[in-house]
């Protein structure tokens, strides 16, 4: 075999495992994550907690990750959105991924309790827990409501990020785990809307499966107008100042917007677009929150 050959294949194969941790997702907790460090500290968060307990935390997700794969297997191969997973595809087997995920965990959280403070770990430990064994296991194919009650793993990591710095649980971080605990479901939802065929074919109970694509739609209006009521608690509380409360307000304007016509037209391209305004929503806020943080207005 050819040098250029092996190497084609040594790619292949990282970005198999590459693959496996569902990047964007892990991108996404760790930018929050590193979002509830700075907040928590009125300065530059010190560097040690900071870049260790980034890393704990990202390894931490990327286990949960690769078991959520291993355990959805069958259900993924049954769904075009997640038919060409490496694990689907064959081209990691399913002890090789276990073992793979075993490493990402212990190695995260070794770092965590060695380097940062055991609450951080125990936290984030119990939010694996939570998502790959909890959520994905039972919720999921338990109840419709699998994404609301599952959605405290996905809220944790700002609360993660905090404690990490600090060593301790306080109010300003929980109101971080309360908007996008609110924020998961009409993301969730809108997305499930669009794969309503692909959860129905894997036998999944998402909402619009079970109760239908207008009641769905529904909901998402509700718990959008609960969100943008909840993002204003940081203003409210004095969490954050005018800098935040000028870009939220904007933020949410866009979220009830696409809700609203979500609602009132079934467009095909409104769930999808709703989606990915929800991820931009996210980023955005938590972003604002950041500026507003050092912005000394």
């Amino acid at each position: 075999m050819s040098t250029t050959a092996t190497q084609a294949g040594l790619n292949e194969r990282l970005n198999d495992y590459y693959e496996l941790t569902k990047p964007r997702v892990v991108m996404l907790i760790v930018f929050t994550a590193i979002v509830g460090m700075f907040l928590a500290t009125p300065g530059l968060p010190p560097l040690e907690p900071f870049l260790l307990g980034t890393i704990g935390i990202a390894l931490c997700a990327a286990s949960a990750a690769v078991i959520n794969q291993v355990v959805d297997r069958q259900i993924d191969a049954r769904m075009s959105r997640t038919s060409r997973r490496p694990i689907v595809q064959g081209h990691v087997g399913v002890g090789e991924a276990y073992a793979f995920a075993a490493l990402l965990g212990v190695l995260g959280a070794g770092l965590l309790i060695w380097r940062v403070n055991a609450l951080t770990a125990w936290l984030t430990l119990a939010s694996l827990v939570g998502y790959a064994l909890v959520y994905t296991l039972y919720l999921k194919r338990a109840t419709p409501q699998n994404i609301v009650i599952g959605g405290a793993s996905g809220a944790a990591p700002p609360v993660l990020g905090w404690v990490a710095i600090t060593g301790e649980i306080h109010a300003h971080a929980l109101l971080l785990f309360l908007i996008i605990f609110v924020w998961t479901p009409p993301h969730f939802w809108a997305l499930a809307i669009d794969r309503r065929e692909d959860y129905a074919r894997a036998g999944i109970p998402m909402l619009p499966v079970t109760h239908g694509d207008r009641f769905t739609r529904l909901q998402i209006l509700c718990y959008t107008v609960l969100l943008a009521l909840v993002t204003l608690l940081p203003y409210l509380t004095g969490m954050s100042g005018v800098v935040y409360l000028v870009a939220v307000l904007g933020l949410n304007a866009g979220f009830l917007w696409y809700a609203v016509r979500l609602y009132l037209t079934t467009a095909a391209p409104l769930p999808m677009q709703t989606f990915g305004y929800s991820i931009l929503y996210l980023m955005g806020l938590f972003t604002a929150l950041l500026v507003d943080h050092y912005v000394p207005l």
